[in-house]
């Protein structure tokens, strides 16, 4: 970023260079994308305690974005906001810990599954652990759970240094991200007994999120009556980040009956309130939203500008945008003028369904009222404009943006690189990167990913892998989404190896999960396709022994099925048997009926019979009829071969359907052509 003075740094855009004042103090949005931002509750902006959002990783896939914005206050309440990261540039304490922190970060990364090298490395490497480095190197792991607790447990050991309050909440974060919730229990233990004066209640809020992001309701409920047991009284704080959690994850039901459950031990407020008439307006259960609303008013609570906007939000995603503009007047007559957060939740939602004319109409209507637009408004302009490839519009708009004042964030970028990708214009995106280093809007792990994904979709895997490394060297540790692009990247340029080193170091990261089934899916497949059995054998030995990777049946499933056709059969039942032994998973039926058939082509016997027995017993411990399980495996493995026939027969006929008219086409063209000519 080059400084002109105290106040005024450049801006470059495709025209010219504009001035733009600095604000020292700026606020910071949390993106996932646009929607998170204009249709959640209140609850971390309007509470006195901080948020436990507001802790999370600057630099992970959820990366905070610079927002230099006078209109943004901290009554929107539809947008999370919280304390701008330090600028690090000439900040002292940064520069003390950065060679640290990379140092070890490179060991981790180098040694994190040969734990006495990596213990030894750590050792030799000079580094002293102290108080605020081991934040930092938490920090800097970013999504990658087993190198975070590597370098914790590491540090636990250390002589002289004892971990600090921060640094138990981040593993805490780590773990339960990791769904390792036994493990979080075990170190809240370990907490009571050694340093029981830094629990604190944020630590069970982080648990209770962690727990209803994975819907797991009851654990998370359950956590409010265990934090007696550790000195911590639950609040009215606490129980209103918990209704909040569940709200947010889809557990609305289960929320509103547990604030009917407990408005006498914990006496409803306007943030319980609106985090409910959140959750119902996000499942597009209006009714049951305007009911919490005649709730709120028969206690004599009054909506304010956050309730009104959610009901706003529930009415836009409906598409009762009559509605929605009805609510509008009804805020302006009531006194609660409608700010930047409630036009833009009606342009989002006209630009989802192409409806740009009347989006640009609502944003000339604010500034008629006298609502600024702010950064968020002209993201969400740019954003509906190249979702539908109006691409020059949306040069237009950042250029009108940076004119009138306003930063663009790494979103508002991340929009424009996502329409370039799709046209599949990469030397575009790599421009659009060189202007944000221009003026001093870094790369997030979102504009990496998209320029990444698009370079494999090229085939340019090597710029794929060049901008890894430069993401990496930027100080920005790969998420999950990075290594599934890379891996789907190296496959497809047929470089099996790579794919393999890729995929081991993501399962090794503790980021290895069930959505990435997929993913695990091909590239066996792709493995023994290529005769590599020795290699896919070693990636899934890689998942076995990795800890806080369970593979469930459809793991084992995806892998017994590629051995199964690519004709390793005998592979394929001992893993089978290794299943239902080490992890006591059952087969499924068309896994069991498919082996089966195998082995009697084989004439093999024994494996059968191990196999079925062993079946057998866990049938009748399911209280499973082994003859209806067996049945059902055969009827389902007889429907798949019967799809497949039929998909081949389909995509035949459309073969065959498409060179008729090809001849057709031609035959019409030489007609035609012999008409002209005579």
């Amino acid at each position: 970023m080059q400084r002109i003075s105290g106040k005024i740094i450049l801006f470059i855009n495709r025209h010219g260079i504009f001035p733009i004042p600095v604000r020292r103090k700026s606020l910071v949005i949390g993106h996932e994308n646009i929607i998170s931002q204009l249709f959640s509750t209140s609850f971390e902006v309007s509470s006195s305690q901080p948020s436990v959002q507001s802790q999370s990783n600057h630099k992970s896939s959820k990366s905070n974005i610079s927002s230099i914005n006078n209109g943004i206050t901290s009554q929107f309440g539809l947008i999370h906001l919280e304390a701008s990261p330090i600028n690090h540039i000439n900040d002292q304490s940064y520069d003390e810990f950065a060679s640290d922190v990379e140092k070890v970060y490179r060991i981790l990364r180098k040694f994190h599954s040969r734990v006495p090298k990596l213990e030894l490395a750590l050792k030799e490497s000079g580094v002293v652990v102290r108080s605020g480095l081991t934040e930092r190197v938490l920090d800097r792991c970013g999504d990658a759970g087993n190198l975070a607790y590597r370098f914790y447990a590491w540090a636990s050991k250390q002589s002289s240094y004892r971990h600090s309050q921060d640094v138990y909440k981040a593993m805490v974060k780590v773990l339960g991200k990791m769904r390792q919730f036994g493990a979080v229990w075990a170190l809240i233990e370990e907490m009571r007994q050694q340093n029981p004066q830094l629990i604190s209640p944020q630590m069970f809020v982080i648990l209770m999120r962690r727990f209803a992001s994975a819907r797991m309701v009851h654990k998370a409920i359950e956590v409010l009556d265990e934090m007696p047991k550790y000195g911590c009284e639950p609040d009215e704080y606490v129980f209103g980040c918990l209704l909040d959690a569940l709200c947010k994850n889809g557990s609305i039901k289960e929320a509103a009956s547990l604030f009917e459950d407990m408005r006498f031990r914990f006496p409803p407020t306007v943030k319980h309130f609106t985090s409910l008439l959140y959750g119902w307006c996000r499942e597009g259960k209006l009714i049951e939203a305007k009911h919490v609303l005649v709730q709120m008013k028969d206690m004599g609570i009054e909506p304010d500008i956050v309730v009104y906007n959610n009901l706003l939000s529930g009415y836009a995603l409906a598409g009762k945008m009559g509605d929605a503009y009805e609510l509008l007047k009804d805020m302006r007559r009531k006194s609660c003028e409608p700010n930047a957060t409630s036009y833009t939740i009606l342009i989002q939602s006209l630009c989802k369904h192409e409806k740009l004319e009347e989006a640009m109409q609502i944003y000339v209507e604010m500034q008629r009222y006298g609502c600024d637009v702010d950064t968020i408004t002209y993201t969400t302009l740019i954003s509906g404009f190249c979702k539908w490839g109006k691409i020059e519009r949306g040069y237009e708009l950042l250029d009108q943006m940076i004119q009138q004042g306003h930063a663009p964030n790494q979103l508002t970028y991340q929009h424009i690189m996502l329409a370039h990708e799709k046209k599949e214009e990469l030397e575009e995106c790599m421009e659009l990167m060189d202007e944000m280093q221009k003026i001093g809007c870094t790369p997030d792990l979102n504009i990496y990913n998209t320029v990444i994904r698009l370079a494999c979709k090229l085939g340019e895997i090597k710029e794929g892998v060049r901008l890894w490394n430069e993401m990496e060297a930027s100080g920005l540790s790969p998420g999950l989404d990075t290594y599934v692009i890379m891996i789907n990247g190296f496959l497809l340029q047929g470089c099996l190896a790579e794919a393999c080193e890729h995929f081991k170091e993501m399962v090794d990261r503790g980021l290895f999960a069930a959505p990435q089934y997929g993913t695990l899916k091909v590239l066996m497949n792709s493995l023994l396709r290529a005769d590599k059995l020795e290699m896919a054998k070693d990636v899934w030995n890689c998942m076995t022994s990795a800890k806080g990777c369970e593979l469930n049946t459809s793991a084992w499933t995806i892998w017994i099925h590629a051995l199964f056709s690519k004709g390793h059969v005998k592979e394929a039942c001992s893993f089978c048997i290794d299943m239902m032994d080490n992890d006591e998973l059952m087969p499924q039926p068309d896994t069991f009926a498919k082996l089966m058939q195998g082995l009697r082509k084989l004439y093999n016997r024994q494996f059968a019979a191990e196999i079925t027995e062993k079946v057998r017993k866990m049938a009748a411990d399911r209280q499973i009829t082994f003859k209806m399980y067996k049945r059902r495996g055969e009827r389902d493995l007889k429907e798949k071969a019967k799809e497949k026939k039929d998909g081949r027969k389909r995509r035949a006929r459309q073969r065959h359907w498409g060179v008729g008219r090809r001849k057709a086409n031609i035959r019409k063209a030489a007609s035609f052509r012999g008409f002209v000519s005579f």
